[in-house]
């Protein structure tokens, strides 16, 4: 039982006193910062702002039980909740009172959870790496330009109905700029010249705390809500309730092209900081492990009244400054917010919601990564334009398309470039070396060989390519009477490439033209002897190497 807990908590056979002190100190310093961004995330996805709170319970005790990273702050995040608003903004455009919207965010929370858990029993980590960094990169990049936009109504003090896309936002906004709350936009100004102050300064101290502590006694003390300053209002006191979320099967498939958005966008976001932080602490973090603990912390929050939760960057890099050792740092950060939630929400009755929205908006800054696009280019075009088509996607036309937009693309630049596979021609420089005459033009060639390398895995989708390109190569020198084919670059090779090869080479032994093959690996030598190469072309296909292979090949 002892050894069944430790592999469970690996950090468990080394956990000391001093870890305890330093979790402890993590768990206070991560929870005031969690608790008003839990509120103003649960305000920028359209749901009460206990709702924000409720997520930050829950889920995070769920996470610790069966997550591998030992620092990972998991709860709401930004990108997050703007894909929930966007999935309850039918809901909220119809007008939908806030108990019915925050029931659909839960239900979201639960299917978004099943679906990970899912992933994780079947082990479908490696779904993950159909989705590019350059697309997620680009989204995430979108999705901050349109959280920031979407809080404007909050900052300037106007109702706006929302919108698919930031231009349909910045449209809206611009047409009711004339009706802006001075006061309101006053207040949310100077808590974000603050927060901004204090980000670009690196202050260690939360500095979250004393500005909204001074909003608060500012609408207090001056009554401002009596002259339009709009505030939190009453926030429900107690613990989060058990409830069981309707989800039907309509409302399963409305909600599920979201909760499909929200768990690979939520899981890549995880694995990214969490993989970062645990290579600079030594140990393993296992992505089917962290689906199993991500996809537990949303069935909880569904359950109890929250919404989708993820690993969010900036709180994970404060818990880990902090000197967080262990996921017991989180259980003292939940168990803060439930404190909170018993004894202090009465406290943020009077808080303005554009000092909610000015949090935000200092938050998601750093998410608007223009430099990776720099880099993308600057390394490879192709990576750069996904970046840019999703990102452009996903501000025209809505988070759901522009998603689907990058994966796509990306997607179909892979098999592009598997479709049309380079083969390079080969010479010989110096006593036993062969180079691609691209690149060493001076490499020494014979007009009677043609020397090819195969630079990827052979199948069905680049089989015509490739044959047209030994074909050209031969067309163009008649000289050559042996093709002499590099495999040390193929590994793998399928039916169709397989036959196409040998039809290639018995039509060309018809016209005095015959094939070798040379550094053939041995999974691609199981295939090809079961194509019966044994027989034509015969023991010439399994030459070690070009060096032994031109040794015993005839040169006429």
């Amino acid at each position: 039982m002892k050894e069944q807990i430790f592999s469970l908590w690996p950090w468990l056979r080394t956990y000391s006193r001093q870890d305890l002190r330093s979790d402890g100190l993590a768990g206070l310093v991560v929870a005031v910062m969690l608790v008003p961004q839990a509120m103003a995330y649960a305000m920028l996805a359209g749901l009460p702002p206990v709702c924000g709170l409720y997520a930050a319970t829950g889920p995070l005790l769920a996470y610790a039980l069966l997550g591998t990273s030992r620092q990972l702050a998991v709860g709401p995040v930004a990108i997050v909740s703007l894909l929930v608003a966007d999935a309850c903004a039918a809901q909220i455009s119809a007008g939908a009172d806030a108990t019915t919207v925050a029931g659909l965010a839960a239900g979201l929370a639960l299917l978004v959870g099943v679906i990970q858990i899912a992933l994780g029993l079947c082990r479908a980590g490696f779904l993950l790496n159909f989705v590019s960094h350059a697309v997620v990169s680009g989204f995430t990049s979108a999705g901050a330009i349109m959280i920031g936009i979407s809080q404007f109504q909050h900052l300037l003090g106007i109702k706006l109905s929302g919108g698919n896309s930031a231009l349909s936002m910045i449209m809206e906004v611009l047409r009711n700029i004339t009706n802006t709350h001075l006061p309101t936009l006053a207040i949310g100004l100077g808590a974000g010249a603050i927060l901004l102050l204090a980000r670009y300064k690196r202050w260690r101290f939360p500095v979250t705390v004393p500005v909204i502590a001074a909003a608060i006694l500012l609408v207090w003390g001056f009554n401002l809500e009596e002259y339009g300053v709009r505030s939190v209002g009453a926030v429900p006191g107690g613990l989060p309730v058990w409830h069981w979320p309707e989800l039907s099967g309509d409302r399963i498939r409305q909600l599920l092209p979201s909760a499909l958005m929200i768990v690979f966008i939520g899981i890549m976001e995880s694995t990214a900081v969490a993989k970062w932080i645990a290579t600079r602490e030594k140990y393993r973090i296992d992505a089917n492990r962290e689906m199993l603990g991500l996809g537990l912390a949303n069935v909880v929050g569904g359950l109890f009244s929250g919404y989708p939760v993820t690993g969010g960057f900036s709180r994970t890099a404060v818990n880990y400054q902090a000197g967080a050792r262990s996921p017991l740092a989180a259980v003292f950060t939940a168990a803060l917010v439930l404190l909170t939630l018993l004894f202090l929400t009465p406290l943020f009755t009077h808080l303005p919601n554009a000092v909610l929205a000015a949090i935000i908006m200092v938050a998601v800054i750093g998410l608007i990564d223009f430099k990776e696009a720099q880099q993308l280019f600057k390394i490879k075009s192709a990576d750069g334009w996904t970046f840019v088509l999703t990102f452009l996607v996903t501000l025209l036309f809505g988070m759901d398309k522009g998603l689907l937009a990058g994966i796509a693309f990306s997607l179909l630049l892979f098999i592009l470039r598997s479709a049309r596979p380079r083969l390079s021609v080969l010479g010989r420089v110096g006593e036993n070396e062969f180079r691609d005459l691209r690149r060493y033009p001076e490499a020494v060639t014979q007009p009677w060989l043609l020397l090819l390398r195969f630079e990827a895995s052979l199948y069905f989708a680049n089989a015509a390519f490739v044959e047209e390109q030994i074909r050209t190569r031969l067309a163009e020198q008649p000289a050559v009477r042996w093709v002499l084919l590099d495999w040390s670059g193929v590994n793998d090779i399928d039916a169709v490439a397989v036959s196409m090869l040998s039809e290639l080479m018995q039509n060309c032994a018809v016209a005095g033209v015959q094939f070798a093959c040379a550094g053939m690996k041995a999974p691609i030598r199981d295939v090809v002897k079961r194509a019966g190469w044994d027989e034509f072309p015969g023991d010439r296909m399994y030459y070690p190497n070009l060096e032994q292979a031109l040794a015993e090949l005839p040169q006429n």
